[in-house]
């Protein structure tokens, strides 16, 4: 997994130092960052079969970026580069950062870091872009991070509760773990 971190690093600074004044770059990688996430969040507990992650994601990331789009409406704040007036809160952020806080929270640090950088990439892609202010991404990722904790608890799949039925009318529970 550290390997995998090191190229995530590697990546980020490649694309800062070769991004760093094209502002359609910079929405590109934002772009590309958040969805990836988001695709993330569902492929991960895909890959595990594990459909109550996908569930909470889904709650994780919905929730986020309605509560984005409510407040876009309510808060009329306008955009940096003068396409808008809603620009608070970034939409974008909120959603990598619940993204990357439900695969944190669900499989562990070792895809909450990398998700996690991709969601850092993603807010100063907006910036950058300049599609959004700082305080846009940080509201987006508190916004984020929020959702994230509201629907999601850890996976273990050390331990599996099924019900149990009986060919005689007998049902219960039955409870398995994993040492």
């Amino acid at each position: 997994m550290k390997f995998h971190s090191m190229k995530l690093a590697a990546a980020i600074g490649l694309l800062s130092a070769f991004g760093a004044h094209a502002s359609d770059t910079w929405e590109t990688i934002s772009n590309v960052s958040t969805d990836a996430l988001i695709a993330g969040a569902f492929v991960v507990p895909a890959y595990k079969k594990d459909w109550e992650g996908a569930k909470q994601a889904a709650f994780s990331i919905g929730s986020a970026a309605g509560t984005s789009i409510v407040a876009k409406h309510l808060i009329h704040e306008e955009r940096p580069d003068h396409s808008g007036d809603d620009s608070f809160p970034s939409n974008h952020a909120s959603a990598a950062f619940a993204a990357a806080t439900t695969l944190n929270i669900r499989y562990g640090w070792q895809y909450g870091v990398p998700a996690y950088g991709l969601a850092a990439l993603t807010a100063v892609g907006r910036v950058q872009a300049d599609r959004h202010y700082w305080k846009d991404v940080v509201a987006g990722a508190a916004i984020g991070t929020t959702a994230g904790y509201l629907f999601t608890h850890k996976f273990s799949d050390n331990l599996a509760i099924a019900p149990w039925f009986d060919g005689h009318g007998d049902t219960g529970v039955m409870v398995s773990m994993r040492w």
